[in-house]
């Protein structure tokens, strides 16, 4: 038999995070909520931004297309996973693989890049604010949204072709919950090394390039809050970048534990327990920890409650 790709046909096999049909119905459970909570989180934050007419700033126009982005993240790996748990069918087409493959790297490296543009938004509040409505205007937050996008969907593609042009032989079995790149990378019998070298390219320049946007505005950032004479004004200005540095610390930190070594069946291993982290608890965990940390935020939630629960008495 030849040796060439059969996938097209055939598909793939996700191994998934367990074989126990027990442990299956548990996880099954607790992902079923994760999910939910987290439709549920960052559904609620894309009202309360769109209805509040306080939240209508920079800050939150970008916090909201950030919990559109965690929507779409966590949708296109949870219903395969969770239909997986339900069926015991694992298998995925080899279409159904690619589109996986290409939005997911699409929408990390969109995240990436958001949350740069968050952290710009942070130093031009802090260490300008009197220019802030004219460096932060409509048409400047529309570019730095518009940017994120646009490069995650071309890098996103253009690695999901170089991965589904290598040629795949024996064993069609992803040892992940998703189609990832480095487990993918492992089934291929044809060369792989242009496709590791952009692989390794695109992710260390994505990370390298939002990181040091993010570290260069808070180093000026902590400097002007630490020559503000006031108490309460630092204390401000320190709450309003805390719910920023958390998401940024939770993300990046998983990520850079993938991507950044060489596939191999212990790294791929390994990288499915960190890849929960990023794939179902980031994106979960990113409206609450805006929704806690937030009196703004807080605020437009107890008035959207009110309103609705007066709106009811009327009635």
């Amino acid at each position: 038999m030849s040796s060439r790709n059969h996938t097209p046909a055939m598909g793939f096999i996700l191994l998934g995070l367990t074989d126990d049909p027990v442990l299956e119905e548990l996880l099954f459970t607790v992902f079923l909520l994760v999910y939910l909570l987290t439709l549920a989180g960052n559904l609620c934050m894309i009202l309360l931004i769109r209805t509040s007419a306080h939240l209508q700033t920079p800050m939150y126009f970008f916090l909201g297309h950030l919990s559109f982005v965690d929507i779409c993240y966590s949708s296109n790996i949870t219903p395969n996973m969770l239909h997986s748990f339900l069926s015991g069918h694992k298998s995925i087409s080899w279409a159904g693989c690619f589109m996986q493959c290409l939005l997911f790297i699409a929408l990390v490296i969109t995240e990436f890049f958001l949350l740069a543009a968050m952290a710009l938004d942070r130093y031009v509040a802090i260490c300008s604010p009197l220019h802030y409505s004219s460096r932060m205007s409509r048409a400047i937050c529309v570019s730095l949204v518009s940017f994120p996008y646009l490069f995650g969907f071309l890098n996103g593609l253009s690695q999901a072709l170089l991965t589904f042009r290598l040629s795949f032989c024996g064993s069609l079995e992803i040892n992940h919950f998703y189609c990832a790149d480095p487990p993918l990378l492992l089934l291929a019998c044809s060369d792989t090394r242009i496709k590791e070298m952009a692989m390794f390219v695109i992710a260390g320049f994505t990370l390298s390039s939002s990181l040091s946007i993010i570290l260069l505005s808070y180093v000026f950032i902590f400097a002007a809050i630490l020559r503000m004479r006031s108490a309460e004004g630092r204390h401000k200005a320190f709450s309003t970048c805390g719910s920023h540095l958390t998401t940024v610390t939770i993300f990046y930190g998983t990520l850079f534990c993938m991507y950044l070594r060489p596939p191999s069946a212990k790294s791929v291993a390994e990288s499915k327990v960190i890849a929960v982290f990023y794939a179902f608890l980031s994106p979960m965990l990113n409206p609450l920890i805006y929704s806690l940390r937030n009196k703004d935020v807080i605020w437009a939630m107890q008035h959207l409650v009110r309103g609705k629960f007066f709106q009811k008495i009327a009635v």
